[in-house]
């Protein structure tokens, strides 16, 4: 695997060991012009990795520094993730610059296969549990749609990154949790996000908060279903996801 160097202004020192894997995507025209970006003193934005369309990885920031990617963001109870992850900005527009006809653009497979590669080759240089490796969306649900519901996590997670519940779906049942509803179910609802690691207050009311968790939990693990409502089977992959790595206790 051939990185080739790029450096950015952009980086500090961390405050903690690296314990996360955060993946973006830029949601800009051009590779060029993110790249740009994270090389501008004045944007205060960067990565440690960019990896383009045509699988060409550059490198921005080292690993051992603390770049500036993930911005106001929490995951398993933690903060200022900045310090606990290396961040990847794989280029592609996204939901900030959609193709022609509306639809999101795909990731070609030769850039796929370079971000499972630079993947493998960070998850050997550190202990990153599985649980810990994240979408930019996850950590900072009401804020950040990347790296996008066209994002091919299921193929990572074949590949040993991340996680993916292989149990059946099963046919929906009951009404689903929309906003406005309360009590035990949401309150249980909730608990469990948190178990994965979702920043979010157990209220036991379906708020906004809690509604652009569960959005942000579809794009990443049932991206066809996008709708912000735990119905029967948002709630049961919900539920094996936290099964399959969560913590017990945020922040334990």
């Amino acid at each position: 695997m051939q990185v080739d160097l790029a450096p950015s202004p952009n980086f500090n020192d961390r405050k903690f060991p690296v314990d996360m894997l955060v993946l973006h995507y830029t949601g800009m025209d051009s590779g060029d012009a993110a790249l740009a970006r994270m090389r501008d003193p004045a944007s205060e934005v960067s990565a440690h990795y960019m990896v383009w369309e045509d699988g060409r990885i550059v490198q921005l920031v080292g690993e051992d520094k603390r770049a500036w990617h993930a911005g106001v963001s929490s995951w398993q109870g933690d903060d200022d993730l900045n310090s606990r992850s290396i961040g990847v900005e794989i280029v592609n527009g996204g939901h900030d610059v959609p193709l022609a006809d509306g639809t999101l653009p795909p990731y070609p497979d030769v850039q796929i296969n370079a971000v499972i590669a630079l993947c493998h080759s960070i998850l050997a240089n550190h202990d990153i549990p599985q649980s810990r490796i994240v979408a930019h969306s996850d950590i900072a649900p009401a804020r950040k749609t990347d790296p996008g519901e066209h994002f091919p996590w299921a193929r990572l997670a074949a590949s040993g990154i991340g996680l993916w519940p292989t149990a059946a779906i099963d046919q929906e049942s009951g009404t689903p949790l929309r906003a406005g509803a309360g009590g035990e179910a949401v309150s249980s609802l909730q608990e469990d996000l948190t178990r994965i690691g979702y920043g979010l207050s157990i209220t036991g009311t379906y708020d906004d908060a809690t509604g652009l968790t569960v959005l942000a939990f579809q794009r990443r693990w049932r991206p066809g279903h996008l709708s912000g409502e735990a119905d029967f089977q948002t709630r049961n992959l919900i539920r094996s996801v936290r099964d399959l790595g969560g913590r017990q206790e945020p922040g334990v």
